[in-house]
């Protein structure tokens, strides 16, 4: 007859059970080894819960970060490091303008963003960079292209849902839309305005846009410019 060894778990203490009944699941896991090393250490006990809600509070920001990563669509977390600022000359020039976009500010000021340059020059790649590390600061940040949005809104008249998915894409702080410049939006049927619209109470308009766009005057150069701000009609 087969038998099967199965391990025990020790069973939660008291303290253990409480934390988690708090939603503390970190320090609930952490609890009893971080009490066995700072009684090593000599800590004391305000020294000890102290290490226990950092340790709580790191772990609540990265699942935040997951969290914010997960709703972006974004495939992968690319880094500023990955940026090769040597690739051509008018990445260097906008190395200053670059890096300061990083410390995210636009954001808080609301002001919207276009990347203009040639394929190949690292529009997208940019857009990324500052989509994640607005992810990292747990922004809400959505990365779309701009077909795929034209293209899901569209479709949003059909079953009479505009409203509902247009929040997708007002309620980001940060709305990164792809390849806006290669679309001809003019030969495109309007997406009606949600001003008239009683139930459309929500944000109009992403806190902050920043789009990529093809270079208008064929060159291989890479350039940042302000935008302006859109307007609900703008949709």
């Amino acid at each position: 007859m087969l038998s099967f060894l199965t391990l025990e778990r020790n069973p939660m203490t008291p303290l253990e059970q409480k934390l988690n009944q708090l939603t503390l699941p970190t320090m609930s896991r952490q609890v009893e080894t971080t009490l066995t090393e700072a009684a090593a250490k000599n800590l004391s006990v305000s020294a000890t819960l102290e290490w226990l809600a950092d340790l709580e509070l790191e772990a609540r920001k990265q699942r935040a970060i997951d969290r914010r990563f997960k709703c972006s669509r974004l495939q992968a977390q690319p880094s500023i490091d990955a940026f090769h600022f040597q690739h051509h000359k008018t990445r260097q020039q906008a190395k200053p303008r670059i890096l300061r976009l990083l410390d995210l500010e636009f954001l808080t000021s609301g002001t919207n963003l276009v990347l203009i340059g040639n394929p190949g020059v690292g529009k997208t790649f940019l857009a990324k960079i500052i989509a994640w590390r607005a992810c990292q600061a747990n922004q809400r940040v959505l990365f779309t292209s701009a077909m795929d949005m034209l293209n899901h809104l569209l479709a949003s008249q059909v079953d009479h849902s505009l409203v509902r998915k247009l929040k997708i894409y007002t309620e980001p702080t940060l709305l990164v839309c792809d390849e806006l410049g290669y679309l001809a939006l003019d030969q495109q049927p309007p997406i009606c305005s949600i001003r008239s619209s009683p139930r459309a109470t929500v944000r109009s308009v992403p806190r902050s846009l920043l789009r990529t766009h093809r270079s208008p005057t064929g060159e291989t150069s890479f350039s940042i410019r302000p935008s302006p701000r859109l307007s609900p009609t703008a949709w």
